[in-house]
């Protein structure tokens, strides 16, 4: 009788164990996306566009920090197909990224899996079509992060959440898009800019003295632009998953790949207001507009649009320079964002990337440091785990630009770094095109902006205290970008322009994070429904 009674009692407090391991894990969000072609209008006539589910843009995810995230991506387009996550940093997972440099692509007719989870994140972000140039044809979606409860957010709750995903726009296809850059030649100009897939009818209403948050991303493949609301000031609050120094603009320069997020209080007049995004830093002026409506508005948008600042690229960099970290609000978790200090971390090495404009065998290809990147058929994380030779070497791209007049080549740039590496890596735009640059895995804090060729004598100009932690940076024309990288997650990352044409003809790299430890805690292993492709073979 006795050990009857000490097996129930083993068997219950067995089961509480279970039950509070279940109850501590992070909650599971799971969805299922059919990937197809449809018919879209968004400059008024019939196009082909890529769908998510049937919609355009795709559905918004919305996560808590530390979510765990299922997505089974069936692909029914024509073509191989992948999604990458922008600004997800994949932590332990780069498994996950949906880039060629780590995954095979998902065969037309198939499906494949994501399995990631948003460790210690919050903010705006967004994902779109890694492959080919899918991304111009639609395919992309927001991707907000919210805080957990428990944690606390540097404001006062708003009273709603609005996600706007501005796009520049093609009457071309996607295909002959591709084709064009294939053949050597550049893309023309956008026809358009969208937001949220439409080019002037989106609404956003809200009630009169409330405050509401817009999470703003520029998810297009080549333009930089303006964000401006006639007659209301934005106060920025986040940028790429950091709280920053909460600034009041009237206007707001947004480049590719980035991600801004403001408060808005409807204190004005109750009426239609203009939303407008227009181009910068382009020959070609584009335009779009959307509505702030106040509640029971009755009157209908007219007038002038806000107007817009300056062409120079001297008030965007000044602009720039006032976006800082807030040292004293915490992010995902509940330690102030300030109590790391960068600014005294020793750098372990610096790399200066300089873009370059070249020709290559008679076609028009885009380089950093002299090498024009080139997918190869295998996955490079594939190759790296799999100890698979021929596929890239860490010796193929040098840490620092090469002599003027080197002929730029076709190669697999790859870097390598030791795993915990502080980094000091400098953007040089050799370009009279504003630059901007993506890394995946990581983010980095923006230490400082200049005109000119960098030089080591300008670490004094810094900001070694509270510059921005982001994952995207632009680059001014002629000019340099400086960011200091805490390389704390181990992978195969890529570090890519975000201005997909040249990222397509060769702008790109990757980063190889690495130590000798064999342990999940600092890499998952490979995931069992990985696909396999190239010299890859099923193990």
């Amino acid at each position: 009788m006795k050990q009857a009674t000490f097996q129930v009692v083993l068997v219950g407090v067995l089961a509480c164990l279970s039950a509070l391991r279940v109850g501590a894990e992070d909650p599971y969000l799971f969805f299922t996306w059919e990937v197809t072609y449809g018919t879209i209008y968004p400059l008024g006539f019939p196009q082909q566009g890529i769908l998510i589910n049937g919609q355009f843009p795709g559905p918004t995810i919305e996560a808590v920090t530390n979510n765990n995230i299922i997505v089974n991506v069936i692909n029914k387009l024509d073509e191989p197909f992948l999604i990458t996550w922008n600004g997800i940093q994949q932590r332990r997972t780069s498994w996950q990224d949906g880039v060629l440099g780590t995954n095979c692509p998902i065969p037309p007719n198939s499906n494949w899996t994501y399995k990631f989870q948003v460790k210690d994140q919050i903010g705006t972000y967004n994902y779109f079509p890694s492959t080919k140039l899918h991304r111009v044809a639609g395919g992309f979606g927001g991707f907000n992060i919210n805080q957990r409860s428990v944690i606390s957010i540097p404001y006062d709750k708003p009273a709603g959440d609005f996600t706007l995903l501005v796009s520049d726009w093609f009457k071309t296809s996607h295909k002959l898009l591709a084709e064009r850059l294939d053949a050597g030649f550049i893309l023309p100009f956008p026809d358009a800019l969208l937001i949220n897939g439409l080019q002037s009818t989106a609404v956003f209403t809200g009630q009169p003295g409330k405050t509401y948050k817009l999470r703003i991303s520029n998810v297009g493949i080549a333009t930089s632009i303006n964000f401006r609301i006639e007659g209301h000031s934005m106060k920025l609050i986040e940028v790429e998953g950091s709280h920053t120094m909460q600034e009041m603009y009237e206007s707001l320069d947004v480049h590719v790949g980035q991600s801004m997020t403001v408060l808005v209080t409807l204190d004005g007049p109750p009426k239609d207001y203009y939303i407008v995004a227009s181009s910068r830093f382009i020959r070609k002026n584009l335009t779009a507009i959307a509505t702030l409506r106040y509640d029971g508005s009755n009157t209908k948008l007219s007038g002038p649009l806000p107007r817009a600042p300056s062409f120079y690229f001297h008030g965007s960099m000044k602009q720039a320079r006032t976006i800082r970290w807030n040292l004293t609000a915490n992010a995902a978790r509940p330690n102030p964002q300030g109590s790391y200090h960068y600014g005294t971390i020793p750098i372990a090495r610096t790399v200066v990337l300089a873009n370059s404009k070249v020709i290559i065998d008679g076609k028009q290809r885009f380089a950093v440091n002299g090498i024009s990147y080139v997918n190869p058929d295998t996955p490079l994380k594939l190759a790296d785990w799999f100890n698979i030779s021929g596929v890239f070497n860490l010796n193929t791209i040098r840490d620092f630009p090469p002599s003027p007049n080197t002929p730029a080549v076709l190669g697999t740039s790859v870097l390598g770094f030791t795993l915990h590496d502080f980094v000091e890596i400098i953007f040089q735009n050799t370009d009279y095109a504003l630059q901007s640059w993506h890394m995946d895995g990581a983010s980095f804090f923006v230490a400082g902006y200049g005109s000119g060729l960098w030089k080591p004598d300008l670490r004094r100009r810094y900001n070694l205290v509270d510059g921005i932690f982001r994952h995207t940076v632009q680059v001014y024309p002629k000019g340099w970008t400086a960011i200091l990288v805490p390389l704390d997650n181990k992978g195969m990352w890529n570090l890519r322009s975000t201005v997909w044409p040249n990222r397509y003809l060769g702008q790109e790299l990757y980063l190889k994070v690495y130590n000798d430890e064999n342990s999940i805690y600092t890499e998952a292993d490979i995931p069992p429904n990985a696909l396999f492709c190239g010299k890859a073979k099923p193990q």
